[in-house]
């Protein structure tokens, strides 16, 4: 980036040659390093020409958001913390990225995701836990076992309206920790695979609405 004296000069070579090309050479001589651009030469001389200085010009930028609209849009977001910024833009008449700053560099908020979790139920804990201990039994028992098992998984994709916590944000100066459980039995569509230390079964895509049809048809699928 040239300095303020070498943008000087490159103006008063110009006034004296009417030429870039001589200007970039006697740029290159004098500094000895590349030269500006044919473009920035000019830009330099129509500065000069409509201010009388090559100093870079600072931007009048946006005007200062009023202590007043601060006020309305903390209003806003007190009352509904998990209204979006452009809801926020329209109910307040504001442009959405002054609601983003006012928020983040004015009230010093977050935008926090909800959490999405299984729902767990009593006697989930225990057999999670008795099935742990299954395992470590028949290791200890056999070296090889786990070369002997596949391990499985499954995904489960909601048709019906469940909170998206990509697109769900809760503004607040502090994390709200909120979560939502979600049913096994509404309307899904899952994803099964298993994967074994030698092949990789699936995936396999099941349009059922309970965990019984499901097995059912993942049993079917096997069988084939």
């Amino acid at each position: 980036m040239a300095t303020v004296q070498e943008k000087a000069m490159c103006v008063l070579w110009f006034f004296e040659t009417k030429s870039v090309i001589t200007t970039q050479r006697r740029f290159r001589t004098t500094y000895k390093k590349d030269p500006p651009s044919d473009n920035s030469i000019r830009r330099w001389l129509t500065q000069f020409q409509e201010t009388g200085s090559v100093l870079h010009r600072k931007g009048a930028g946006r005007p200062s958001t009023s202590q007043e609209n601060v006020d309305h849009i903390q209003e806003t977001f007190t009352r509904s913390p998990r209204k979006s910024t452009r809801q926020a833009a329209v109910q307040l008449h504001m442009p959405h990225t002054t609601i983003w700053n006012v928020l983040h560099n004015r009230l010093h908020l977050n935008a926090y995701k909800v959490q999405i979790v299984q729902a767990l139920h009593p006697n989930d804990k225990p057999r999670r836990f008795e099935f742990a201990e299954q395992i470590l039994t028949r290791l200890e028992d056999d070296e090889n076992y786990l070369s002997k098992r596949f391990f499985s998984d499954e995904s489960t994709f909601h048709v019906s309206g469940k909170v998206n916590k990509h697109n769900c944000r809760i503004w607040g100066s502090k994390n709200p920790h909120d979560y939502r459980e979600l049913e096994r039995d509404s309307p899904k569509v899952n994803v099964w695979c298993a994967l074994s230390h030698t092949e990789v079964i699936g995936p396999f895509f099941f349009a059922e609405t309970t965990r019984n049809s499901f097995l059912i048809s993942l049993i079917k699928f096997l069988e084939l």
